[in-house]
């Protein structure tokens, strides 16, 4: 290349350098379809320090979103979305929700279904899905009492107490018990974070990529967040597993006791079930302060299979159950199952390269849509006027 056409080059890369300075008239970058939507890249601020990380601990990067959206172009929505010809979804009082079929994966009605929010108690079903997956249910584990200090609701596990593995499972998916989680995750892997990675892996594989997993338990924690589009996807593959579909369908187990506490029995803690809901076949309920209600319900009726997902509720005017049965009465009153996206159960998206859409990269940094660092301009702008006046300095040399 000439030394002219070089100074011109550089020339037009200062100029568009300067355009980037405060003030100056630029053009926003575009962003991937939802990364606009409320909590389209990441969860609200936490309204507590649960969600600190801990002393020596990074602060986990944003996760990339998917573009073109994982599911189709319609779940990048913000707002309500059904299919051309389908009557609109009944209203309820969430930041998020998916209804699909289980079989098909067929997305019928959701609402901003790829916001990234927490998921309490509801990251219980990618544990559970590795649980049945993976571990023998018949073996016994002992209780510790690390198990037994977990925050939170705990089914109640004791020091010393002796379990088999299907007991500790199904009182997790049933009773949200904490402990229960913390003692399955040990099992798994032999850490909780080694177990939390394996969970983030798989929610990769599957194509889950507003999934990070901070905790197996889903209590709030550094960059802790998913959708209701991922958790539709998870509970749909969890349920081919048997020991998942029968958990969550489960009324009541008896349970162990400990040293000089009695045997106990327990109850599922989902409304959906316990209230007689037409079909019920599985679901879980969650809340942390942070997430607030989360929900999940799946029935049958007819040969057809539906879920039901919903995210950042509250449980007044109408409870999140409630609001959960109408969106499933709604979908089995469709007369037909056509679809305005897909669940996923594979990643869509072939390798990236590091800090680009598609799959995320555990090891890259990945910074927030749009955002710029306070020093790449400067930067960029020192090196461009470097350049251009050694470009002057080797033309007067050659005179």
């Amino acid at each position: 290349m000439s030394t002219r056409r070089m100074l011109a080059t550089v020339t037009a890369a200062v100029a568009i350098g300067l355009t980037a300075l405060p003030g100056a008239a630029v053009a926003a970058p575009a962003l991937p379809a939802g990364a606009s939507c409320e909590f389209g890249t990441a969860p609200g601020p936490p309204v507590d320090e649960s969600e600190a990380p801990q002393p020596g601990q990074a602060e986990p990067r944003p996760l990339p979103i998917p573009d073109p959206p994982v599911g189709g172009p319609a779940m990048g929505s913000c707002g309500d979305v059904v299919p051309d010809g389908t009557p609109a979804a009944p209203p309820v009082g969430v930041v998020s929700y998916v209804l699909a079929d289980l079989d098909s994966g067929q997305v019928l009605a959701a609402r901003n279904p790829h916001a990234r929010l927490r998921p309490a108690s509801l990251m219980k079903t990618l544990t559970g899905l590795l649980v049945a997956q993976r571990l023998p249910l018949d073996e016994t584990i002992t209780g510790t009492q690390e198990d037994a200090d977990q925050e939170g609701t705990r089914v109640g596990i004791g020091a010393g107490g002796q379990y088999t593995i299907r007991q500790v499972f199904d009182s997790m998916m049933m009773a949200s018990g904490n402990d229960a989680a913390h003692a399955l995750a040990v099992r798994l892997t032999g850490s909780v974070p080694a177990t939390v990675d394996l969970m983030n892996t798989t929610a990769r594989q599957l194509g889950a990529l507003d999934t990070r997993a901070a905790t197996p338990s889903g209590l709030d924690g550094p960059g802790m967040q998913t959708s209701a589009y991922d958790l539709a996807s998870i509970f749909r593959v969890a349920m081919r597993e048997e020991p998942f579909a029968q958990a969550v369908a489960t009324r009541q187990i008896p349970f162990p006791g400990f040293g000089t506490s009695p045997p106990f029995v327990v109850v599922n803690d989902n409304k959906l079930l316990t209230s007689g809901y037409q079909g019920y076949i599985g679901g879980k309920t969650g809340f942390t302060d942070d997430a607030r209600h989360t929900f999940i319900g799946a029935a049958e009726r007819n040969g057809r299979r539906l879920v039901v997902v919903l995210m950042r509720g509250e449980q007044r005017p109408v409870p999140m159950y409630q609001q959960a049965g109408a969106l499933l009465d709604h979908g089995f009153a469709l007369p037909d199952l056509r679809g305005v996206g897909t669940l996923t159960d594979s990643n869509p998206a072939e390798p990236a390269e590091p800090g680009t859409t598609g799959t995320p990269d555990p090891d890259a940094a990945a910074p927030e849509s749009g955002a710029t660092t306070s020093w790449g301009t400067p930067v960029l702008l020192l090196a461009v006027v470097a350049a251009v006046g050694g470009l002057f300095a080797l033309r007067a040399a050659r005179r």
